[in-house]
């Protein structure tokens, strides 16, 4: 953009906030707030009649910059403050255009610092690709016509044509980002990243130019990270709900996500950006959670995929999780401990195909030593779908039948928890919420991943503990063969 066009642009702007604040005193009883609007929301306010008048005496230039640059329709909440920042934190709502905010700043900065070098970080390798990248509202699509970046899949390179070049990262693998130096960065979904050394490593590597920067998108959750950028000096900090964006919304998501979250001391955090604390009653909170957690991998020997299969509709619990041998310092001896791997839960309304070739994968990416899953929903479908799938063959699949309320099954859990006997490795942050929410005979949500989590833990360590707290049967798992399916 030249500095013609960017003084264009800026009198255009000008012209409809002035003609705006005139309007809406004339023509409105209410006056409507247009604070948080974008330019086009404000011009669309206008009477037809002199709305067309205005657009039809813009010239040319005007006319191309009014229909397509981002400043135009961009929310004042989506777009980067000024001054001399080094974080931006966008922590907005689902759906509230995160990724658009964050994809349009790299363009801006690649554009405004030739020969610049750029980091672009998402949670994992398919959300910077499909999303920040190749997404409907990734780098790609935004960038305009005469500024588009050449994109290289296989040396995870974005190169502008004025020089400008952007790495692709994923959280998951820290050690990527241990060297390079950037003059700006854009980290999707920070909240969501599992392993904290990777913004560690991001932020040694922004040290390129007299202001390194880094734009930040991300549903809040009470992660160290966040909670230290929040009181950071140099920390700008946006907050923006579901609802602003809600004429950008297609009514079928927006009713989706409405349905799910809204009433719910979760929807606080993914419809209006609220950081959650913990939840008296809860089972789990986080600073337990963050007491026991782990950064590495000890040598995991015994792993278990476990599913809560949803009831009819819902969401179905896949989770892995295993057991290794600890030396405590206490009594001098190494014992089993458990360990939370992985989270593989698919997205809610998944099919029983979908969700058992989802925990199948998982199986096979964790080299599982058994798969367990409830049958108390579903019965003899559960067993029948996970054997009769694609590369089943060789499973070692387990039943469980709930003979006790998942109150009664979470709390040995949560007592392992307590004891220091079972960590999460990394951060798994739709799991850990559920953990750190779900309230016993309050919460309406039924908790799949949590359950999932119980089922597992109690197949590899609770079988063995004696505890008098909790009287009744526990449920036992029996191995189920291909001929006793019928198969």
């Amino acid at each position: 953009m030249t500095n013609q066009t960017t003084t264009e642009l800026i009198d255009l702007i000008e012209k409809i906030n002035l003609k705006t604040e005139q309007l809406v005193n004339h023509f409105f009883a209410k006056v409507p707030d247009v604070r948080d609007m974008s330019i086009g929301h404000k011009l669309a306010l206008w009477p037809q009649e002199i709305r067309d008048k205005f657009t039809s005496e813009l010239s040319p230039s005007e006319l191309i910059l009014f229909t397509s640059d981002w400043l135009i329709w961009a929310r004042p909440k989506q777009i980067a403050p000024e001054g001399d920042w080094t974080y931006w934190l966008l922590l907005a709502g689902r759906g509230f255009g995160k990724t658009r905010s964050i994809a349009e700043w790299a363009n801006k900065k690649a554009r405004e610092m030739p020969e610049s070098r750029g980091a672009i970080v998402a949670a994992t390798a398919g959300d910077a690709r499909d999303v920040l990248i190749e997404g409907f509202s990734g780098i790609l699509a935004c960038a305009p016509d005469d500024f588009k970046p050449h994109y290289e899949p296989s040396k995870r390179r974005l190169t502008w044509p004025n020089g400008t070049v952007a790495t692709v990262f994923t959280a998951d693998k820290p050690d990527r980002l241990r060297g390079p130096q950037f003059h700006w960065a854009v980290a999707d979904e920070l909240a969501a990243w599992r392993y904290p050394e990777a913004w560690d490593m991001l932020q040694f590597g922004l040290r390129l130019g007299e202001n390194p920067q880094c734009a930040i998108a991300t549903t809040p959750r009470p992660t160290p990270i966040i909670m230290e950028l929040i009181e950071d000096e140099t920390c700008h900090v946006t907050t923006g709900t579901t609802y602003e964006n809600v004429d950008n919304l297609a009514p079928a998501f927006f009713n989706k996500v409405i349905k799910k979250y809204e009433g719910t001391r979760l929807g606080r955090q993914e419809l209006y950006a609220q950081i959650l604390t913990d939840v008296p009653g809860a089972l789990w909170n986080r600073d337990l959670l963050d007491e026991t957690r782990y950064l590495t991998f000890p040598e995991i020997y015994k792993t278990a995929v476990a599913i809560d299969p949803a009831a009819t509709t819902g969401q179905t619990g896949i989770v892995v999780v295993g057991i290794a041998k600890i030396y405590n310092e206490e009594t001098k001896k190494y014992e089993d401990q458990g360990f939370v791997l992985d989270d593989c839960t698919p997205e809610p309304g998944a099919s029983p195909g979908m969700w058992a070739n989802a925990a199948i994968a998982a199986y096979h990416k964790w080299e599982a030593d058994v798969m367990v899953a409830e049958i108390n929903h579903g019965g003899a479908m559960v067993g029948h779908t996970i054997l009769t799938s694609e590369d089943s063959e060789g499973i070692n699949f387990q039943t469980v039948r709930a003979s006790q309320g998942k109150q009664a099954r979470g709390e040995p859990v949560a007592m392992l928890f307590e004891q220091n006997r079972v960590h999460f490795i990394g951060f798994l942050g739709p799991l850990e919420d559920e953990l750190c929410t779900w309230v016993p005979n309050e919460t309406p949500e039924s908790p799949n991943r949590l359950d999932a989590m119980v089922w597992g833990i109690t197949h590899l360590m609770v079988k063995d503990i004696k505890t008098n707290k909790h009287k009744g049967k526990t449920a036992k798992p029996r191995v189920v063969s291909r001929q006793q399916m019928g198969l």
